[in-house]
């Protein structure tokens, strides 16, 4: 699992390497050269009503889902953080009234790997058992950005937004989470 003082991807992906290099600079800039009460919140999966891992019509990853749209690629070991959207603002709030400084990651109790949360979500929305297809394919077809978060990132913790923030999340599972927090 990553920890806040974990580096950011050092080689990211052709496509998302402008992502990771604003976010290295928006880090360096809220936290670096003389602030000392900068806050950079580095949050998980959002899940929850109004976001797109939701019932509502911005669900764009349930319809995914929904339509087998979302494979579990090669051996689907890419572990995921989620934060529902509710802990997500909880935590926000803390950071800005607390006395909290630095990075935070704001995340849920419990990274699983893609291969564990998949298959609870398409059950928890009523969809087909996700297809399985191999790595190659999956990077011919979905690109190698999508082909890596699938198989190899690494999750979270939140270890220190608890202890520094005074914050626990209130869906401390994604598994309780997707059970009933979807909607």
């Amino acid at each position: 699992m990553k920890a806040e003082d974990d580096p950011v991807d050092q080689s990211p992906p052709d496509q998302m390497r402008a992502t990771v290099d604003a976010i290295r600079h928006l880090e360096s800039a809220v936290t670096g050269a003389g602030w000392t009460e900068g806050v950079v919140l580095r949050y998980g999966a959002f899940y929850g009503p109004g976001t797109n891992f939701s019932l509502g019509p911005e669900g764009t990853m349930v319809e995914a889902i929904r339509n087998r749209q979302f494979p579990l690629m090669g051996k689907a070991g890419g572990v995921w953080s989620f934060i529902h959207i509710e802990d997500a603002a909880e935590a926000t709030v803390n950071a800005i009234e607390g006395s909290g400084h630095g990075i935070y990651n704001i995340v849920d109790d419990e990274p699983a790997a893609v291969a564990e949360w998949l298959p609870v979500a398409a059950r928890a929305v009523e969809a087909p058992a996700p297809r399985r297809v191999p790595r190659w394919l999956g990077r011919l077809f979905a690109g190698e950005s999508a082909t890596m978060m699938l198989t190899e990132a690494r999750g979270a913790s939140n270890a220190k937004a608890k202890r520094e923030l005074a914050w626990t999340p209130r869906h401390p599972s994604w598994r309780d989470g997707f059970a009933t927090g979807l909607g």
